[in-house]
């Protein structure tokens, strides 16, 4: 099958059942956490964890997605500012709580406010951090709690929407005056998605937490208020396995090879039984960490090495490369 027709048949898959599902079940679950959050935002309600958790676990599925109606007004950061190495969140919070700004009673104006004070992260400090769990008036709590789960609702369904009235069609039908010309820069797209995807996960989600041998920075893991930092790893391979496996659809010995490297590597972040990485503070355990490290890495060489040139693109640079 040449390159184009081939390359049409992976976009409107990967699109319908990738892309197009996972932003679907985001906005769905966005919008479960706000309805909840309006009747019940006490913070130890296990009812509100329990959407959270939905909407978060959602989030973390299409986080690789980070093209077009994603970055359309710094929707990912607004949905998850992290990391955040200065510290910005909980100081933002913090402010918002002892002033009692208003800009909380107003979920359409919140928007406006520092970007470190919305998204699923400014909501697990709301949800999960001992300090601000109990800082300010509760009923200010409560409803800067509301005005964040609508805001997550709002941004999410954004996202969506630009994918149902746009952007979807203009990866299909690529053109001269289409964000992308061929079909070979859309193919180029999601294998950017993925490496990136890879990338992130290695360096950021294991990365943070393992810091170095001397100086090991459990306390840097990703949620690990919300004891998530583990399985924030698996849903990110999970997705990226399926994303994997619907590029390499037209080569079985690399989709072979490119899932037994994520089943391997999904095998030993299970078999580390370590929700936040604590260990990584050991000097035995964290060796294992590290080879959960190791193991995405080998994927990722298998994706720049084999997968891009069987589909005749490079994944290109990405924000992660730095200069």
């Amino acid at each position: 099958m040449p390159f184009t027709a081939q390359a049409q048949a992976s976009i409107e898959d990967i699109l319908r059942d990738h892309i197009m599902l996972r932003f679907e079940t985001l906005a769905a679950t966005s919008e479960a956490l706000a309805q909840t959050a309006s009747d019940d935002c006490e913070p130890g309600s296990e009812a509100l964890k329990s959407v959270y958790a939905d909407a978060f676990d959602a989030w973390v599925s299409a986080s690789h997605l980070r093209f077009g109606p994603t970055e359309v007004e710094d929707r990912a950061f607004a949905l998850a500012f992290w990391p955040d190495s200065r510290g910005a969140t909980p100081r933002a919070l913090a402010t918002l709580l002892a002033e009692e700004d208003p800009i909380a009673n107003a979920p359409d104006s919140y928007r406006d406010v520092s970007i470190a004070a919305r998204g699923f992260y400014a909501l697990e400090f709301l949800l999960y951090d001992e300090t601000l769990t109990n800082a300010g008036n509760p009923a200010y709590h409560c409803t800067l709690i509301q005005t964040v789960t609508s805001d997550i609702a709002s941004t999410s369904t954004s996202i969506l929407k630009d994918w149902q009235n746009g952007y979807a069609d203009q990866m299909l039908n690529p053109g001269p005056d289409a964000p992308y010309r061929t079909d070979e820069e859309v193919v180029q797209e999601m294998l950017k998605a993925l490496s990136t995807g890879l990338q992130f996960t290695s360096d950021t989600r294991l990365g943070r937490p393992l810091g170095t041998f001397d100086r090991p920075r459990p306390a840097r893991a990703e949620a690990y208020r919300s004891g998530r930092s583990a399985s924030h790893v698996l849903l990110s391979l999970e997705a990226l396995r399926d994303l994997a496996a619907r590029l390499a659809t037209g080569n079985a010995d690399l989709a072979e090879t490119l899932d037994a490297q994520f089943a391997d590597a999904e095998e030993k972040l299970t078999a580390l039984n370590d929700p936040v990485f604590a260990s990584v503070a050991d000097p035995q355990s964290r060796l294992k960490v590290e080879v959960v490290q190791q193991a995405v890495d080998k994927i990722r060489e298998t994706v720049t090495q084999e997968l891009g040139p069987t589909l005749g693109v490079a994944a290109g640079f990405n924000a992660l490369d730095g200069d």
